[in-house]
């Protein structure tokens, strides 16, 4: 077997057990919160239900990518001991954390002229991002080289499959994803939206959908429609969540009694500290057939408008449905400003 390092950033959203079960390697993201700085070391200075709280209770909070040092320093520990790497970068949608990557590459390209230095971006975030590193893992222990994994990572990471959704608009309002009125009606109608990381790696919202129990029926559709052979899926799944166990464990429930031939049991990880914007998100990740999403629509106000009128419509309600928020009321002449 080829002497490489298969390696990824912390924010694989797997746990330490995993990580070294697997042999995969990691560089830890850092993150602040109220003026302190943590490494995103997979709950292990702060546990993850600590970190939620103290957002929940309104601590400030700042996440910090991979640095080029800190990368040079990363690398060069295995090159030292003649090891070839491959590394995965958290999705270039979400983070430039890859240009950090590469310039330390470069970098030690020169004094290590005969070792391999590989940097792909995963395109993938979270347990999307952790199930794409656990079948590369996979890949390596059937005797796969590096030179093959890497072809193997770039011509298959569009396939890994991110859905996710939120129970809790208070993070995107606060970190203006959302306006305050549009948050105030959407908590209202307890609208949950779902999302998905696109060809190019980025989180967008795809759906808009009233109630938990809906939304979670929704991605489960999802993973009906996409997954390679359908509910006869034979691979692994993940889910990832912030603060939101029970939606987890609700969603893998529900997963494992539609797809009877999953490779094992559903596993549910932690979002990490870098990636936990907001608690009550969940997300759930597979290996799909690769096909292209296109992109619905915002979470704005006015898409929230539409959506709540067509939705009452639909259920037979009359066309002249108000609903009232901080400054304007809606309705079918459009709106008028509150005095």
């Amino acid at each position: 077997m080829e002497n490489f390092v298969l390696s990824c950033c912390s924010t694989a959203d797997l746990s330490l057990e995993h990580f070294q079960n697997r042999n995969i390697h990691y560089i830890c993201f850092h993150y602040e919160l109220n003026g302190t700085v943590y490494p995103d070391d997979l709950g292990q200075s702060m546990p993850f239900d600590v970190f939620y709280g103290a957002m929940t209770r309104g601590a400030e909070t700042k996440t910090f990518q991979v640095n080029v040092a800190e990368f040079e320093a990363y690398f060069e520990s295995f090159l030292k001991e003649g090891k070839d790497i491959l590394h995965l970068c958290l999705s270039s949608g979400i983070t430039g954390v890859m240009n950090s990557a590469n310039i330390a590459k470069d970098i030690l390209a020169e004094k290590y002229p005969e070792r391999k230095i590989y940097i792909v971006d995963s395109l993938a975030a979270s347990s999307g991002y952790g199930l794409l590193m656990d079948k590369l893992a996979d890949l390596r222990d059937a005797g796969m080289g590096i030179d093959e994994l890497r072809q193997w990572a770039e011509e298959n990471k569009r396939k890994v499959q991110h859905w996710f959704f939120s129970t809790d608009l208070t993070f995107y309002i606060k970190g203006g994803r959302v306006t305050k009125t549009a948050g105030f009606v959407g908590t209202m109608l307890s609208i949950c939206p779902l999302l998905h990381v696109n060809d190019e790696g980025k989180l967008i919202p795809m759906q808009k959908v009233r109630t938990k129990k809906k939304v979670i029926e929704a991605i489960e559709k999802k993973m009906e429609e996409l997954a390679e052979d359908g509910l006869e899926y034979h691979e692994k799944c993940y889910i990832s969540h912030s603060a939101c166990e029970k939606d987890a464990e609700a969603v893998a429930k529900l997963i494992e009694s539609r797809f009877p031939h999953l490779n094992g049991k559903v596993l549910i990880n932690s979002i990490d500290h870098r990636q936990s914007h907001r608690p009550g998100n969940s997300g759930t990740v597979l290996l799909g057939r690769g096909e292209k999403i296109i992109k619905t629509d915002s979470l704005g106000c006015r898409c929230m408008q539409d959506f709540f009128l067509a939705r009452f419509s639909q259920r037979g309600r009359s066309a002249y449905f108000n609903f009232s928020c901080k400054y304007y009321i809606y309705n079918k002449f459009g709106r008028r400003k509150i005095q």
